[in-house]
């Protein structure tokens, strides 16, 4: 028995040897750096630039040799003082969490009500940047957490533009398809007038145009060209307010489903969106505007809450009559409320033209419920143009795609040379707001270029009620909820 208890004995004296020895192995500075190099490494082949290579000397530095104290605010050896430790442990926080931003994931906050029912104003989301494939910041020098504005200001920019990067995706799990939610960079969101920065600079350079233009027409002088009118409202308009230039990462962030994909014909009738020639699949919280037409009664606020509906989202358009945005197994239930006598979706018809829908052309007598059929350019495809469909991919060929534009009797020339074709050089998204009737998006302002792609919404992890104070405005029911459709 003394004998087996020995032998026992020295096994585990063995077993607890070979154990200590692999902790002293993996605790070494070589073996450390060698994992750090590794991961590094693949980083590195991942971003697809070789002068990151040049990290390499620093970690085997920081890890090895140790000759340069890389975090010069704290002393090597020794204590700290309690300060020196937060500042430490705030700066390592900020260079993970920015970098987790740029390659992972981010926060977004739903702002305005274009994806109801869908997603929800005050729906905080968790974005993925992997699903497309992180995009490279544009200007990657810019105050943490800060999309275009300092914190505390109303117009000091967050970023520097001394080192500007050209746009580059690294490669992603897949690319965007038919009906995913999709986040991206406001496309008109290039320049904006620092008085009013939530609305279109281009939508209000268009008003005051067809404001002047219809100045003259009233007082019977000649009516010139559009492009007469425009070059005058944007003189008046950039020598009236203050505004700024944003480069494409630094434009704010807009969520929206994508209806189209590169490379599809697409067509609205009456509110059905065609994609190829096939309705668009429907989707259970798409809703639409109805006039409600009670006895003169107003809807009762009991009802809108129970039916999720924004006491701000009713309009009184008449004595008892309301606009109301509903989804589809809700106008059966207000129908059938006792005060109601009618429920008819708003409807505008096919041929009434709204100039404030893309093209923005009168020729394309086009508007919120009936447009196309538009094709979505894809990258390397060629497609011939003229002055009767220059102004679909107008913005694409100059604003995206940097070239000039000039149209001299009737004849395009694209960088001063006379053109009748163009080839793509990015593909392009159409995107639309689940609330058809209260969505700005791509009816609006046309196609979202590839390089304007942010990522893909996965999971709302905090929901508060715009109309409720906290904690009562906290939604329980949407909290944890999948966003990506």
């Amino acid at each position: 028995m003394k004998q087996n208890s020995m032998k026992h004995t020295g096994s585990e004296d063995v077993s607890e040897k070979k154990t200590s020895r692999f902790f002293q192995i993996i605790t070494q500075k070589y073996f450390k750096f060698g994992m750090i190099a590794f991961l590094y490494l693949l980083w590195t082949l991942w971003v697809g630039s070789w002068w990151l290579l040049l990290g390499v000397p620093v970690l085997y530095d920081m890890y090895v040799t140790r000759k340069i104290n890389w975090s010069f605010w704290k002393k090597r050896n020794g204590p700290n003082n309690r300060a020196v430790e937060w500042l430490d442990s705030l700066i390592f926080a900020v260079i993970a969490v920015t970098l987790i931003n740029i390659f992972v994931f981010q926060n977004y906050k739903i702002p305005t009500g274009s994806m109801e029912k869908s997603l929800q104003i005050g729906d905080h989301l968790y974005v993925s940047k992997l699903k497309y494939g992180p995009k490279l910041p544009n200007t990657p020098l810019s105050f943490p957490f800060a999309q275009n504005i300092m914190p505390l200001t109303t117009s000091t920019k967050s970023y520097l533009e001394w080192i500007k990067w050209d746009y580059k995706r690294l490669k992603g799990f897949t690319h965007v398809k038919n009906d995913d939610n999709v986040v991206f960079n406001f496309p008109e969101g290039d320049t904006v007038l620092l008085q009013y920065p939530a609305q279109s600079y281009y939508a209000l350079l268009r008003n005051e145009a067809e404001r002047l233009q219809e100045i003259d027409r009233l007082a019977d002088r000649e009516v010139r060209p559009f492009d007469y009118y425009t070059a005058t409202a944007r003189r008046h308009i950039l020598n009236e307010y203050a505004y700024t230039v944003r480069p494409v990462d630094k434009c704010d962030n807009y969520i929206k489903r994508c209806i189209g994909i590169p490379g599809d014909t697409l067509k609205i009738i009456n509110t059905q969106v065609f994609i190829n020639g096939k309705p668009q699949q429907k989707h259970e919280n798409m809703q639409f505007r109805y006039i409600v037409q009670t006895d003169g009664s107003a809807i009762n606020s009991k009802t809108l809450e129970r039916l999720n509906i924004y006491k701000s989202d009713v309009r009184l358009v008449g004595n008892g009559v309301f606009s109301i945005p509903l989804i589809e197994e809700n106008v059966e239930i207000v129908r059938n409320i006792g005060t109601v006598i009618s429920v008819e979706k708003q409807l505008k018809p096919a041929g009434e033209y709204d100039s404030e829908i893309f093209p923005h052309d009168s020729r394309f007598t086009w508007n919120v419920d009936n447009l196309g059929p538009l094709w979505i350019p894809k990258k390397g495809v060629t497609i011939k143009i003229d002055t009767a469909n220059i102004s679909l991919y107008r913005r694409i060929i100059t604003a995206y795609e940097h070239n000039t534009l000039e149209i001299v009797n009737g004849e395009i020339f694209i960088n001063g040379v006379k053109s009748d074709s163009y080839t793509f050089r990015m593909d392009y998204y159409w995107m639309m707001g689940d609330n058809r009737h209260d969505s700005l998006d791509s009816r609006f302002w046309g196609f979202v270029p590839e390089d304007h792609i942010v990522g893909a919404p996965r999971i709302v992890w905090l929901a508060l009620n715009k109309e409720k104070t906290f904690p009562f405005s906290i939604r329980l029911d949407r909290m944890f909820r999948w966003a990506g459709n």
